[in-house]
Protein backbone atom coordinates (compact mmCIF):
# COMPACT_ATOMS: atom_id res chain seq x y z
CA UNK A 1 0.00 0.00 0.00
CA UNK A 2 1.51 3.42 -0.76
CA UNK A 3 0.97 5.02 2.72
CA UNK A 4 2.20 8.45 1.08
CA UNK A 5 -0.65 8.27 -1.45
CA UNK A 6 -3.41 7.40 1.09
CA UNK A 7 -2.55 10.52 3.39
CA UNK A 8 -3.11 12.85 -0.06
CA UNK A 9 -6.40 10.70 -1.07
CA UNK A 10 -7.62 11.06 2.57
CA UNK A 11 -6.79 14.76 2.53
CA UNK A 12 -8.12 15.62 -0.58
CA UNK A 13 -11.48 13.89 0.40
CA UNK A 14 -11.55 15.97 3.59
CA UNK A 15 -11.18 18.87 1.73
CA UNK A 16 -14.00 18.11 -0.61
CA UNK A 17 -15.64 18.14 2.72
CA UNK A 18 -15.60 21.27 3.76
CA UNK A 19 -18.31 23.94 3.10
CA UNK A 20 -18.16 28.01 3.09
CA UNK A 21 -21.64 29.44 4.53
CA UNK A 22 -21.49 33.31 4.05
CA UNK A 23 -23.97 35.70 5.69
CA UNK A 24 -23.89 39.14 3.86
CA UNK A 25 -24.23 42.36 5.85
CA UNK A 26 -22.21 45.12 7.69
CA UNK A 27 -20.51 45.40 10.98
CA UNK A 28 -21.93 47.75 13.36
CA UNK A 29 -24.94 47.86 15.94
CA UNK A 30 -26.73 50.45 13.48
CA UNK A 31 -27.18 48.05 10.65
CA UNK A 32 -27.95 45.00 13.26
CA UNK A 33 -31.66 45.12 12.22
CA UNK A 34 -31.72 46.32 9.09
CA UNK A 35 -32.53 44.81 5.98
CA UNK A 36 -28.97 44.92 4.38
CA UNK A 37 -28.02 42.11 7.21
CA UNK A 38 -30.22 39.21 6.54
CA UNK A 39 -27.42 37.10 5.40
CA UNK A 40 -25.85 38.52 9.21
CA UNK A 41 -29.33 37.41 10.92
CA UNK A 42 -29.43 33.68 9.72
CA UNK A 43 -26.04 33.01 9.80
CA UNK A 44 -26.34 34.02 13.92
CA UNK A 45 -29.57 32.10 13.85
CA UNK A 46 -27.94 29.04 12.76
CA UNK A 47 -24.74 29.60 15.48
CA UNK A 48 -27.21 29.96 17.99
CA UNK A 49 -29.01 26.80 17.26
CA UNK A 50 -26.43 24.72 16.95
CA UNK A 51 -24.62 26.40 20.44
CA UNK A 52 -21.47 28.00 17.88
CA UNK A 53 -19.31 31.16 18.54
CA UNK A 54 -18.44 33.76 16.21
CA UNK A 55 -14.64 34.59 16.89
CA UNK A 56 -13.40 37.49 15.33
CA UNK A 57 -10.62 36.57 12.22
CA UNK A 58 -8.86 37.96 9.23
CA UNK A 59 -11.60 40.06 6.92
CA UNK A 60 -14.61 38.71 8.95
CA UNK A 61 -16.33 36.51 11.96
CA UNK A 62 -15.64 32.86 11.81
CA UNK A 63 -17.28 29.33 13.37
CA UNK A 64 -16.55 26.39 12.32
CA UNK A 65 -19.30 23.62 12.18
CA UNK A 66 -18.75 19.81 12.02
CA UNK A 67 -22.12 18.58 10.83
CA UNK A 68 -22.56 14.33 9.87
CA UNK A 69 -18.95 13.74 8.31
CA UNK A 70 -18.93 17.56 7.21
CA UNK A 71 -16.92 20.93 8.10
CA UNK A 72 -18.83 24.08 7.91
CA UNK A 73 -17.36 27.18 7.97
CA UNK A 74 -19.89 30.52 8.94
CA UNK A 75 -18.58 33.48 7.65
CA UNK A 76 -19.78 37.04 8.37
CA UNK A 77 -17.49 39.53 6.20
CA UNK A 78 -16.11 42.63 8.71
CA UNK A 79 -15.48 44.38 5.18
CA UNK A 80 -19.01 45.92 5.04
CA UNK A 81 -20.89 45.05 2.56
CA UNK A 82 -19.32 47.02 -0.49
CA UNK A 83 -15.91 44.58 -0.19
CA UNK A 84 -17.48 41.58 0.36
CA UNK A 85 -15.29 39.52 -2.34
CA UNK A 86 -12.57 40.31 -0.46
CA UNK A 87 -13.56 38.36 2.73
CA UNK A 88 -14.96 35.59 0.91
CA UNK A 89 -11.90 35.37 -1.60
CA UNK A 90 -9.92 35.04 1.43
CA UNK A 91 -11.68 32.30 3.40
CA UNK A 92 -12.21 30.25 0.19
CA UNK A 93 -8.45 30.28 -0.38
CA UNK A 94 -7.24 29.61 3.34
CA UNK A 95 -9.42 26.80 3.68
CA UNK A 96 -9.07 25.25 0.47
CA UNK A 97 -12.54 25.45 -0.18
CA UNK A 98 -14.58 25.12 -3.61
CA UNK A 99 -16.94 27.42 -4.76
CA UNK A 100 -19.45 24.62 -5.51
CA UNK A 101 -19.09 24.26 -1.90
CA UNK A 102 -20.23 27.53 -1.08
CA UNK A 103 -23.56 29.70 -0.20
CA UNK A 104 -23.60 33.61 -0.54
CA UNK A 105 -26.87 34.38 1.72
CA UNK A 106 -27.94 38.11 0.56
CA UNK A 107 -31.23 40.19 0.53
CA UNK A 108 -33.27 40.54 -2.71
CA UNK A 109 -35.12 43.86 -3.62
CA UNK A 110 -36.36 41.79 -7.12
CA UNK A 111 -37.79 39.41 -5.28
CA UNK A 112 -41.66 39.63 -2.76
CA UNK A 113 -40.58 40.06 0.96
CA UNK A 114 -40.30 35.97 2.44
CA UNK A 115 -39.47 34.58 -0.57
CA UNK A 116 -36.26 32.53 -0.70
CA UNK A 117 -34.96 31.84 -3.67
CA UNK A 118 -31.64 29.42 -3.81
CA UNK A 119 -29.63 29.87 -6.99
CA UNK A 120 -26.18 28.46 -9.09
CA UNK A 121 -25.29 31.61 -10.61
CA UNK A 122 -26.61 35.01 -12.29
CA UNK A 123 -26.25 38.05 -11.87
CA UNK A 124 -25.95 40.89 -9.25
CA UNK A 125 -28.92 42.98 -10.04
CA UNK A 126 -27.14 45.69 -8.58
CA UNK A 127 -25.66 44.04 -5.02
CA UNK A 128 -22.96 45.83 -3.88
CA UNK A 129 -21.88 42.68 -2.44
CA UNK A 130 -22.80 40.04 -4.93
CA UNK A 131 -20.82 42.42 -7.22
CA UNK A 132 -17.87 42.90 -5.05
CA UNK A 133 -17.84 38.65 -4.99
CA UNK A 134 -18.32 38.41 -8.70
CA UNK A 135 -15.43 40.93 -9.16
CA UNK A 136 -13.21 39.11 -6.59
CA UNK A 137 -13.92 35.66 -7.88
CA UNK A 138 -13.98 36.61 -11.44
CA UNK A 139 -17.56 35.14 -12.28
CA UNK A 140 -20.94 34.96 -11.37
CA UNK A 141 -21.05 30.88 -11.29
CA UNK A 142 -21.46 30.41 -7.33
CA UNK A 143 -24.43 29.43 -5.14
CA UNK A 144 -26.68 32.32 -3.68
CA UNK A 145 -29.67 31.98 -1.26
CA UNK A 146 -31.92 34.73 -1.86
CA UNK A 147 -33.88 36.32 0.72
CA UNK A 148 -36.71 38.69 -0.50
CA UNK A 149 -36.90 41.92 0.85
CA UNK A 150 -39.25 43.45 -1.70
CA UNK A 151 -42.40 45.36 -1.05
CA UNK A 152 -45.52 46.04 -3.66
CA UNK A 153 -45.26 50.37 -1.79
CA UNK A 154 -43.23 52.34 -4.28
CA UNK A 155 -39.59 52.49 -3.33
CA UNK A 156 -38.13 56.44 -3.34
CA UNK A 157 -34.84 55.99 -2.00
CA UNK A 158 -33.70 51.88 -2.56
CA UNK A 159 -30.50 53.07 -0.39
CA UNK A 160 -32.56 54.03 2.76
CA UNK A 161 -34.94 51.36 2.03
CA UNK A 162 -32.95 48.51 2.19
CA UNK A 163 -30.70 50.14 4.89
CA UNK A 164 -33.77 50.60 6.79
CA UNK A 165 -34.93 49.08 9.88
CA UNK A 166 -37.54 45.66 9.91
CA UNK A 167 -41.55 46.68 10.83
CA UNK A 168 -42.89 44.90 13.16
CA UNK A 169 -44.60 42.45 11.19
CA UNK A 170 -41.88 41.49 9.04
CA UNK A 171 -39.44 40.80 12.14
CA UNK A 172 -41.89 38.66 13.20
CA UNK A 173 -42.62 36.87 9.53
CA UNK A 174 -38.51 36.26 9.44
CA UNK A 175 -38.30 34.90 12.77
CA UNK A 176 -40.45 32.04 11.19
CA UNK A 177 -38.37 31.77 8.47
CA UNK A 178 -35.23 31.18 9.81
CA UNK A 179 -35.45 27.50 10.35
CA UNK A 180 -36.45 26.72 6.68
CA UNK A 181 -33.12 29.13 6.19
CA UNK A 182 -30.79 26.66 8.38
CA UNK A 183 -32.49 23.67 6.67
CA UNK A 184 -31.82 24.56 3.27
CA UNK A 185 -28.23 25.34 4.36
CA UNK A 186 -28.00 21.68 6.16
CA UNK A 187 -29.72 19.56 3.07
CA UNK A 188 -27.50 21.43 0.21
CA UNK A 189 -24.10 20.48 2.52
CA UNK A 190 -25.85 16.94 3.19
CA UNK A 191 -27.57 16.56 -0.46
CA UNK A 192 -25.82 19.08 -2.82
CA UNK A 193 -27.72 21.86 -4.64
CA UNK A 194 -29.77 20.17 -7.39
CA UNK A 195 -31.72 18.05 -4.50
CA UNK A 196 -31.36 21.33 -2.64
CA UNK A 197 -33.24 23.43 -5.46
CA UNK A 198 -35.67 20.99 -6.24
CA UNK A 199 -36.81 20.89 -2.48
CA UNK A 200 -37.22 24.45 -1.56
CA UNK A 201 -37.29 26.30 -4.97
Amino acid sequence: MNILGGFHKRKQQNLMNNYLIVGLGNVGMEYFDTRHNIGFYILDYIAQENKLKFDSKKLGYLTQWDFKGKRIFLLKPSTFMNLSGRSVNYWLQKKKISTENMIIIADELQLPFGKIRLRAKGSSAGHNGLNSIESYLGTQKYNRLRFGIGTSEPIYNKVAFVLGKWTEHEQKQIDLLLPKCAQIVNTFVLRGLSHTMNQYN
